[in-house]
């Protein structure tokens, strides 16, 4: 039965079909999987198709629907860790979101996906997000990184003023910083004193378990 559940969680994740992927997770839960091991499979799935789409074997639309297949797919088996009260292994935290006049959400959700795929604890901001928001809940949350995405031009200095504002509060030296975004370059990253920036999701993981050496 379990050989047959996630095997066609695979499948379903290949073939982008989120209301699949959300019954066979569910009815994994009924079943009694482990629903971390469910979750490697999502993550391995996941990171299967961004490999993928590294080699040009896939395109953006692909992972954009694999993305929002896994985003379905693991809710109801992160509700079931946290009522089993088990805890998924963590290799390090990262808050992110979209900039303040920015409300693109879709680079973010890609990067986030693959994030916690990989491991990492992800808190997500949302978008929009002003400066002071970014710096609260650096303090609250003491995460390794904090990774933030701009898709306009006339919103990507706003990557810059938060990073003016950590070290006005003295904790720049205590965060990695990570940008990216249509607009953004490396040599803008370079300018504005960010720690790292890769134009696509899964370069972005890539980077951030470089950062942390993992």
């Amino acid at each position: 039965m379990k050989d047959r559940i996630l095997g066609d969680l695979k499948k379903a994740m290949f073939e982008y079909n989120e209301l699949a992927a959300v019954s066979l997770t569910e009815e994994s839960i009924k079943e009694g999987i482990d629903p971390i091991e469910t979750i490697n499979t999502l993550t391995q799935s996941i990171t299967e198709i961004g490999n993928k789409f590294e080699k040009g074997e896939l395109w953006l639309p692909d992972l954009m629907l694999a993305a929002k297949t896994m985003q379905s797919a693991i809710v109801p088996l992160e509700e079931e860790i946290k009522k089993r009260g088990l805890k998924r292994e963590s290799i390090g935290k990262i808050v992110i979101g979209t900039v303040f006049g920015d409300i693109h959400s879709i680079g973010k959700n890609m990067v986030l996906t693959l994030l916690v795929a990989n491991g990492f604890e992800v808190i997500d901001l949302g978008v929009n997000i002003e400066a002071k928001t970014f710096i609260k809940a650096v303090k609250e949350n003491n995460p390794d990184i904090l990774a933030m995405s701009a898709l306009l031009t006339t919103t990507a200095p706003e990557q810059e003023r938060v990073i003016l504002a950590l070290k006005e509060e003295g904790i720049r030296d205590k965060i990695k910083v990570i940008v990216g975004g249509g607009p953004i370059t490396k040599e803008f990253a370079e300018g504005i004193g960010a720690d790292g920036y890769e134009p696509t999701a899964p370069l972005a993981v890539k980077l951030a378990r470089s950062l942390l050496k993992k």
